[in-house]
């Protein structure tokens, strides 16, 4: 079976994700954090930019066991040792680094490759048949470059405007465009806290 691969974001209304200075942002209600378990309940693995889980101190753990394998996506290597995730109990956890060489911390695996290898070879793993992409843009856009992602789960924002040309957006920065057009098709809407809304989307035209 394919690998599907679903992402989750929130959203502001002028279709940013984080801030000008990629701060946690924390816009959302606590019914989104509630989503966010959800739909990690569905996933076999989850995949984050080393940005992204640097800047909220993500750990990747979900409230039911088996808990999914955990993955970390950089450039240079090089990580924190003392950062929460590889000092929490979890699933597996797999450091992709794409450049560099550098040192890793203990009890993990390094995968020395780009993003594309990666998931040819996580798509080869048993048990492995669904990839939640938690972010940041870079990664999205990386994934959407790939023409791979199966479902978009939008946290739709409606009182919040964060602006900034440099604030990030689901595809990253604004000047990063891709390099053609990806179509997908709304399935769903729900309301979730007050001025938001849950918006899913599935992949209207596979290309690859």
């Amino acid at each position: 079976m394919p690998l599907r691969v679903i992402l989750n974001f929130a959203l502001t209304a002028d279709g940013k994700i984080s801030t000008l200075e990629k701060t946690p942002a924390h816009f959302t209600s606590k019914r989104d954090l509630e989503m966010l378990h959800e739909i990690r309940e569905r996933a076999d693995a989850i995949l984050v930019g080393r940005g992204t889980l640097e800047a909220d101190r993500m750990t990747l753990r979900r409230k039911s066991d088996p808990q999914p394998l955990r993955a970390i996506l950089s450039r240079e290597g090089n990580f924190d040792p003392a950062h929460p995730i590889f000092h929490t109990p979890g699933g597996p956890l797999h450091l992709i680094i794409t450049e560099g060489k550098g040192s890793t911390p203990p009890a993990t695996q390094a995968h020395h490759c780009s993003l594309a290898e990666w998931l040819h070879w996580l798509e080869g793993q048993s048990g492995i048949e669904t990839l939640l992409c938690e972010g940041g843009g870079q990664l999205a856009h990386a994934l959407f470059e790939l023409d791979c992602v199966d479902e978009i789960n939008l946290t739709l924002a409606t009182h919040s405007l964060f602006g900034g040309k440099a604030a990030p957006t689901l595809t990253g920065e604004n000047s990063s465009f891709l390099p053609e057009s990806r179509f997908y098709e709304l399935d769903s809407v729900k309301p979730a806290g007050p001025g938001e809304f849950f918006l899913r989307y599935l992949r209207k035209v596979r290309l690859c």
